[in-house]
């Protein structure tokens, strides 16, 4: 199928964008368009305009600032998932821009897109959730969001009326704590059918520390707060692990199902990896 006929802006600054953004309602941002093109294609979106923020100058990019890195919206996955920066300051962020898609999505699609597009199957949300990262809002209102609490249901955020992602903000992380994230493809899409990200910091001979967020099985990342638990004091090694694993269920109320997957396969597969996710992550503590 065709999209319907819009009109097209590139504008040159975030306050044009959210000028036309204004003026349109159902405008929609164009970011790399590996997810709206197709919805447009199949008529799901039918937006009057697309506003293009390929035009806007200081979008992309990757820098350090406050103790972490400051990624901007327009950044491709391609480019977190190659940066020396982000692979030594949080190497778990460019494990999971590594896993995305195939390489024609990495080279195109943006880290902000995919986090305002909030598709439930999409694989920052948790890595970044599990990492304390916040977004830096501009367009209509500039403000500081955590992305735990972002995203607020199916493909719906805490984006305001002429709104714009402009930057990541992502904590660091060093010797003594190890990252993973894990998750099963779908064959056809290579989004997560479930993705869990794990951060465990080891101290004494004990996970002093455990971050556990799972993806793809409700419509928002969760985190699972009965596994983090449960492993937080304990010695790293596989009984520790399975037990935590056990837990993630609990947290696990509104699982998804369609045609590839139903809610208690999800929920049963999101517990196979978290296991996975905390032995990688414990593992790259240096337990």
């Amino acid at each position: 199928m065709y999209p319907a006929s819009f009109d097209y802006h590139r504008p040159a600054s975030l306050a044009e964008a959210a000028h036309l953004l204004k003026n349109d309602p159902d405008a929609r941002l164009l970011a790399g368009g590996h997810s709206l093109l197709p919805a447009m294609r199949l008529r799901l979106s039918v937006p009057t305009a697309l506003v293009d923020l390929s035009g806007i100058a200081g979008l992309a990019g990757i820098g350090a600032a406050g103790g972490g890195l400051v990624i901007g919206a327009m950044t491709t996955h391609a480019a977190v998932a190659d940066s020396a920066a982000v692979r030594s300051a949080c190497p778990l962020l460019a494990e999971t821009a590594a896993q995305i898609g195939d390489l024609q999505v990495r080279n195109r699609g943006t880290i902000g897109g995919s986090l305002a597009h909030a598709d439930p199957a999409a694989d920052y949300p948790a890595p970044l959730t599990a990492l304390g990262a916040t977004l830096e809002i501009g367009g209509a209102a500039a403000r500081t969001v955590a992305v735990e609490g972002f995203f607020q249901g199916l493909f719906t955020t805490d984006l305001q009326p002429g709104e714009i992602v402009t930057a990541v903000h992502v904590p660091a992380y060093g010797p003594g704590t190890g990252g993973a994230y894990v998750k099963h493809r779908h064959p056809a899409s290579g989004f997560a059918v479930v993705g869990v990200a794990a951060l465990v910091t080891v101290e004494g001979g004990k996970c002093a520390k455990v971050s556990l967020v799972v993806g793809g099985v409700q419509a928002n990342p969760v985190r699972a707060q009965a596994a983090e638990a449960a492993l937080t004091g304990q010695a790293p090694g596989e009984a520790a692990f399975a037990a935590a694993a056990a837990k993630v269920a609990e947290s696990l109320t509104k699982p998804l199902s369609d045609l590839y997957a139903s809610g208690e396969f999800r929920v049963h597969l999101a517990g196979v990896l978290a296991k996975r996710a905390l032995a990688q992550a414990a593992g790259r503590a240096g337990a």
